[in-house]
C-alpha cells in the first residue's frame, strides 16, 4: 500500500469519525411524525404500548403479522356441529388510517358475528365497515394549536374526567350512526363544540369498538399527564384473548432486513452512505493508478511515393530524358519477363504474337510499344519530352490491369 492510498484512507476516517461526534453532540430534533410504530421511541410511536400491553390486558397479547383473513379464517371450524372459530377474544387494531383490505374487513365482521369482539382505534374506516355497521365519519377542524381539544368517556361509571389531547389530536368524528342500536362511549371536545369519537356497535353475537383518536396510544399520551388512565378506561371495553393486527398498519410491521436499524439512526446512515462512496472513489483512483498506460504507436509511413517524386523531380530538374526512357524500358521488360515468363532478348512479330496471348492486349497496342522500343535502341539522337511522354502512355497501356480484374 503506497503513501498515496494512506492518506485517502486516513482521509475518509477522519471525515466519518468528524460526522458521527458532531452528530452526537448536537441536540437531537424530535420526529413528530406519527408512524405508530411498535418499535418507535418518538412520540407518536407505539413503543410504550408495546411494552406496556400485557400490563394493559393482564394478560399476554397475540401480535399478529399476518392479516385477518390470512390468521383467522383457518382458524374456523368447518367440521364441527356449532361452526364456529377455535379462538375467542378481541381483535385490536391501532393505526393512523385503518387499511385492512376487504377479505380482511369481511373476516372481521364473522369474527364479531360469532360473537367476539373487534376493537378499531383509527382516523379513518374501510367502507366495508361503514355499510355493514351503518355509520359514517368526517373530518372538521377544531382550531388544533389554538384551542385545547379533550377527550372524555360518555360511561359515569369510568368517571367524567376530562383528557386533553391536544398536540397530535386527529379531527375525525362519527357523522352519523344508527341510533337504535349503536351506542355512544365518548367524546372529544373543545370550548365550542362537542363531537362524537368513540362508538360501540352491536353485530351478530359480537360488538364492534370503534375509536377515532388512536393518538392516545402513541409514547407521548401514556407518559404525559393522566393519559395512560384515558388508556387503560377505553381498553377496559375489551375481554378475552388479545389479537393484536399489526400489518399493513401504517408502518407497525418490523423491517426484516439486518440494515433496520443501522439505517434508521441518521448519524449511522449518514456514516455508511460515505463509506460506501469513498469505497467507490477509492476503486476508481486505484482502477486508474493500476492501469498502465497504452503508448500510441505510429504507424509506418509509406515513403514509396515520396521517394518516386524525389526521384522523379531530380530527373525532370536535369532535363535527362534518355536516362529516363532508358529505365522505363529496362522496368517494362523486366515486368514482362517476371510477369508472363518471355524472353525479351529479341523484340520481334514473334515476340509480339506470344505477349498478346498471354497478356490478352490490343494487338496494336502491343505493336506500338515495341516499335517505340526499338526506335529508341536504333536512334542516335537525344530524346525530347514528347518521346518520353509516347513511351510512357505506350507502356502504361500494356501494363495497366483490366477494369474487371481491378473490381476482383
Amino acid at each position: 500500500m503506497n503513501k498515496t492510498i494512506k492518506i485517502y484512507i486516513a482521509f475518509l476516517v477522519l471525515l466519518l469519525v468528524g460526522i458521527v461526534f458532531i452528530d452526537v453532540v448536537r441536540p437531537k430534533p424530535i420526529n413528530w411524525s406519527p408512524t405508530y410504530d411498535i418499535t418507535d421511541k418518538i412520540p407518536f410511536g407505539m413503543y410504550v404500548f408495546n411494552k406496556e400491553a400485557p400490563d394493559l390486558f393482564g394478560q399476554k397479547v397475540n401480535r399478529i403479522t399476518k392479516t385477518a383473513y390470512e390468521y383467522f379464517e383457518p382458524k374456523y371450524d368447518y367440521d364441527s356441529l356449532v361452526n364456529t372459530y377455535t379462538v375467542h377474544g378481541t381483535i385490536l387494531s391501532i393505526s393512523d388510517q385503518c387499511l385492512i383490505d376487504e377479505e380482511s374487513a369481511q373476516e372481521l365482521l364473522y369474527f364479531a358475528q360469532h360473537g367476539n369482539k373487534v376493537f378499531i382505534s383509527a382516523k379513518s374506516f374501510p367502507s366495508k365497515l361503514k355499510d355493514s355497521l351503518k355509520f359514517s365519519y368526517t373530518m372538521k377542524f377544531m382550531g388544533l394549536g389554538k384551542d385545547s381539544i379533550f377527550t372524555m368517556l360518555a360511561n359515569p361509571h369510568l368517571g367524567k374526567k376530562k383528557y386533553d389531547i391536544s398536540v397530535g389530536a386527529g379531527n375525525s368524528y362519527f357523522e352519523k350512526i344508527d341510533t337504535l342500536k349503536t351506542t355512544v362511549l365518548g367524546y372529544h371536545e373543545n370550548s365550542k363544540e362537542k363531537l362524537v369519537n368513540f362508538i360501540k356497535v352491536p353485530y351478530g353475537k359480537g360488538e364492534f369498538y370503534l375509536h377515532t383518536q388512536p393518538t392516545v396510544f402513541t409514547n407521548y399520551h401514556l407518559l404525559k399527564g393522566n393519559g395512560s388512565e384515558y388508556t387503560a378506561k377505553v381498553l377496559s371495553y375489551t375481554e378475552g384473548e388479545i389479537f393484536w393486527l399489526l400489518k399493513n398498519q401504517s408502518g407497525e410491521i418490523l423491517s426484516n432486513s439486518p440494515m433496520r436499524y443501522f439505517l434508521s439512526q441518521p448519524a449511522l446512515k449518514a456514516a455508511w452512505y460515505i463509506f460506501l462512496i469513498g469505497i467507490v472513489v477509492f476503486f476508481i483512483f486505484n482502477a486508474k493508478r493500476k492501469q498502465r498506460i497504452v503508448p500510441i504507436i505510429k504507424p509506418l509511413e509509406n515513403t514509396t511515393v515520396d521517394f518516386t517524386k524525389t526521384i522523379g523531380n531530380l530527373y525532370f530538374q536535369e532535363g535527362n530524358h534518355d536516362n529516363i526512357i532508358e529505365k522505363k524500358i529496362i522496368y517494362f521488360l523486366e515486368k514482362i519477363r517476371n510477369d508472363y515468363l518471355l524472353d525479351t532478348t529479341v523484340l520481334d512479330e514473334n515476340f509480339e504474337k506470344k505477349l498478346q496471348q498471354k497478356s490478352g492486349k490490343k494487338p496494336e497496342d502491343i505493336r506500338r510499344v515495341i516499335h517505340l522500343i526499338n526506335q529508341r535502341r536504333k536512334s542516335y539522337h537525344q530524346s525530347i519530352e514528347s518521346d518520353l511522354i509516347a513511351l510512357n502512355t505506350a507502356i502504361e497501356k500494356i501494363l495497366a490491369k483490366e477494369k474487371n480484374n481491378q473490381e476482383t
